[in-house]
């Protein structure tokens, strides 16, 4: 059986990627988490030499993209994911700390399936990920590939 990244975490800094993996993991059934600090290694994670689509194994079932990021900012990640064939159906949560408009709205036009703005109180974060990561992770459906079943 191929391995299966459940979760995909690109997120710059530090204090905020601990954070978002320690909710989620208490709050789901996330195995297999991988954090990534900037869009080039998103992407190389995917798409790269030795990354997922090249090893054949399973995309993530869910991936939170925060926008502003080193080298590759998140739009230009999200727009690749989703003009892909292969990773277009994937969730993407943009988790950001941007309320502009011009980034909600792109990331909508780009094919986003949440924006969420983080919250400044530890608590409202912690809160904020788990309901997200439980929604995603455990409620929502996800396509599912010829023949295959998830349980």
């Amino acid at each position: 059986m191929k391995s299966e990244l459940d979760v995909l975490l690109v997120e710059d800094n530090p204090d905020d990627a601990e954070l978002t993996l320690r909710a989620l993991s208490a709050s789901v059934s996330a195995e297999r988490l991988l954090q990534v600090d900037d869009g080039v290694k998103a992407l190389e994670a995917l798409f790269g030499e030795g990354g997922v689509a090249s090893r054949g194994d399973r995309f993530p079932r869910l991936i939170l993209l925060d926008l502003k990021l080193p080298k590759v900012d998140g739009l230009e990640v999200l727009r690749r994911l989703k003009s892909d064939q292969r990773t277009q159906a994937i969730p993407v949560v943009v988790l950001t700390s941007s309320k502009e408009e011009r980034d909600i709205n792109e990331s909508y036009r780009l094919g986003v399936n949440s924006y969420l703005v983080k919250p400044v109180g530890f608590d409202d974060y912690v809160a904020a990920v788990r309901e997200a990561g439980k929604y995603w992770m455990g409620i929502n459906q996800p396509p599912l590939g010829k023949g295959e079943a998830r349980s």
